[in-house]
């Protein structure tokens, strides 16, 4: 899909819809999540559960992607296949998730972390989510890609760490990628103006060291180049005059890891 598809507000819904229940599939993660568990455990209980909810896992066999979770610890950036991976105390597991629900795609992601974090884990996952926050606050009309991609940046960087720029957050929404384009990096004023209908995938992929990654022979996992701690946290979001219309949410997984502790 080359050119920008612009969602009429009852796609927009249905788009909340689908994001919704990503965010109920992460929140199922959240319960069970633990050291001991595998991260294929993780896989197929999100999708049971996305099945049993009348919708599709939309990762799964997404261009020959086996599996219908992205799992990724500690130094995979992103897009890490679920297997015999044993959770451990003191790991950050990056959880990915997306969703077909009437046609309509939702995507989200949640970096958890597992029992005591050291302070550099700590500081990353707060910063990407800060980040996340930020950028948001520019997926308004009348702003650019660029804006979204400097708020990003320039917190990341400020704090230290390094930002992954081959992998981009999208359009989402009719098909599970579709443009433009949402670096994580940008200059102000730059880029595509964003405008009432596009409904977009923000997600800062932030290193704790280099921004450099390594891409796997498996032609999916993509690791931190040091091999230092990576955080990914990512929304499904509508562009609207004043503020952003937000369409997944944290505050499920937020709730249940409230209760485990």
């Amino acid at each position: 899909m080359s050119k920008i598809y612009y969602k009429s507000q009852e796609e927009i819904e249905l788009i909340r819809i689908s994001s919704l229940l990503v965010s109920e599939t992460l929140a199922e993660v959240a319960r069970i999540i633990a050291p001991g568990v595998t991260t294929k455990q993780l896989n197929d209980l999100a999708e049971t559960f996305i099945q049993d909810h009348g919708a599709i896992p939309a990762f799964l066999n997404y261009n020959g992607f086996p599996y219908s979770l992205c799992i990724s610890p500690n130094e995979q950036v992103v897009h890490g296949f679920p297997g015999d991976y044993v959770i451990q105390e003191g790991d950050l597991i990056s959880v990915d998730c997306g969703v077909i629900k009437n046609n309509f795609y939702g995507d989200s992601a949640y970096t958890f972390s597992i029992g005591e974090i050291d302070a550099e884990k700590q500081k990353l996952v707060e910063v990407t989510q800060e980040c996340l926050k930020l950028a948001i606050e520019k997926a308004v009309v009348g702003s650019r890609i660029g804006d979204i991609g400097l708020a990003v940046q320039a917190h990341a960087e400020t704090n230290g760490f390094g930002v992954v720029r081959e992998l981009v957050g999208h359009g989402v929404g009719v098909k599970l990628h579709e443009k433009p384009e949402v670096p994580n990096y940008g200059k102000r004023g730059s880029g595509m103006k964003l405008e009432e209908g596009m409904v977009i995938a923000i997600e800062p992929m932030i290193n704790a060291g280099t921004a450099g990654v390594k891409f796997w022979s498996d032609g999916w996992t993509v690791t931190s180049k040091d091999n230092r701690p990576s955080a990914h946290f990512e929304h499904t979001v509508a562009v609207k005059k004043g503020n952003a219309d937000v369409l997944s949410t944290f505050s499920l997984i937020e709730e249940v890891l409230k209760e485990k502790r």
